[in-house]
């Protein structure tokens, strides 16, 4: 996959070095191909996408005044509208308490940054994203066909989209949720947008994503659609969704957008140097081991394999963390929770090995399965590092 002369994809960091960093719910490969293959107003609004995210960097000095912390415990939340200009925040036009408003995007951006908070709190008793209480800031009707959503470390931001590939970004929940959890991730493991990690950081987003419209739909495993961003296609496009947890690499296959090169385990891992190293495209890896694990317990997600994972996220992991260091630590974390040998251990080990993260054991508990690829899992991590491109992605 080459790169759009000029363009750049939207990056995330590990909230050192840029303590403000963009993550995107459209990856950047869909743009590009998007930017090869659509018609000329296709292409514009491709092309104004990537670059838009590329140059988001040099303003956000100007949005250290929007983060404040709430009370303990209180939701507060804030929806400005752009109104197809690209600064931000934009107007206020609806506060925590306010009525509906008469536009759409801005009650979904409310209910959807709400429904994210209560998760959080009533499942994890988190504090909101950053556990301090931060308060959820979005704005809506972000630039002109603006094909994207994205977290930039202190507030969201959703486009409105080009009404030909994309409905608006604020029509699907669990990418409201996915982008929030960024917040998370960044406040917690840190995970580098790079390789394994930020794969496993796109992973976590989605796992959380989808974990949060469970819970809306009060879905169990079995019922959900695992599918992330079911509804951001307009009808003529061939997808149902941007990917698919499940089934990993068969969530679109359309001639203007491409097809879904995520893989379904690691026998196909992404080894270029696009998307970070394939944040993206290998995340496909980690959340079908999630989705396996979750519909072997058949219970409601939240509740059975969700503890795991997000205890994983918020103790076990740091920023340079693999594939197998995560799988070692889910499998450990389920038997701290239930036992060595509880249905619960035994379904993450399976779900792993089943991705082929892990190998084959001739006996045991699973404990320590996890670290028989770790040495390889590291050494893909670091080969992608080397392939990385040059600064051609904003933070």
């Amino acid at each position: 996959m080459r790169h759009i002369q000029g363009a750049s994809s939207c990056r995330c960091s590990n909230g050192k070095a840029d303590r403000l960093p963009i993550c995107c719910i459209v990856p950047p490969h869909m743009l590009e191909h998007l930017a090869r293959s659509g018609n000329a107003s296709q292409v514009q609004w491709a092309l104004r996408t990537l670059i838009l995210s590329a140059h988001f960097r040099g303003r956000r000095e100007a949005l250290g005044g929007i983060m404040t912390m709430a009370p303990a415990g209180t939701k507060q939340r804030t929806i400005y509208d752009a109104r197809n200009t690209e600064t931000l925040p934009g107007a206020p036009v609806r506060k925590e308490g306010d009525p509906a408003s008469g536009d759409v995007a801005v009650n979904e951006a409310y209910d959807g940054s709400g429904a994210t908070y209560d998760f959080y709190q009533k499942i994890f008793s988190r504090n909101s994203i950053d556990n301090h209480g931060m308060r959820l800031d979005s704005t809506v009707h972000y630039g002109m066909n603006y094909d994207n959503a994205f977290w930039n470390g202190t507030q969201m931001v959703y486009g409105d989209g080009d009404k030909q590939i994309f409905n608006r970004f604020t029509i699907a929940v669990d990418v409201i949720g996915h982008e929030l959890t960024h917040g998370v991730t960044e406040n917690t493991a840190a995970l580098e947008y790079q390789g394994e990690p930020g794969a496993l950081n796109e992973s976590f987003s989605d796992v959380f994503g989808s974990m949060i419209k469970q819970w809306q739909l009060n879905q169990t495993a079995l019922q959900a659609d695992w599918l992330i961003g079911a509804g951001l296609f307009r009808p003529n496009i061939q997808g149902t969704a941007l990917r698919s947890m499940e089934n990993p690499g068969t969530a679109y296959n359309d001639p203007i957008i491409g097809q879904d090169p995520q893989p379904a385990d690691m026998t196909g891992f992404y080894r270029g140097g696009d998307d970070n190293g394939g944040v993206h495209i290998n995340s496909g890896i980690p959340n079908r081991a999630f989705c396996l694990a979750a519909k072997a317990m058949k219970g409601n997600s939240w509740q059975t394999v969700g503890p795991v994972w997000y205890q994983t996220l918020t103790t076990r992991l740091h920023q340079q963390s693999t594939f197998a260091e995560a799988a070692d630590a889910t499998i450990k974390v389920a038997a701290d929770l239930a036992g060595a040998n509880s249905s619960l251990a035994k379904a993450i080990t399976q779900a792993w090995r089943t991705v082929k993260v892990i190998k084959p054991s001739s006996g045991g508990n699973g404990k320590a399965a996890g670290r028989l690829n770790v040495a390889a899992s590291r050494g893909l991590f670091e080969s992608a590092k080397r392939k990385r491109p040059m600064a051609r992605s904003a933070r």
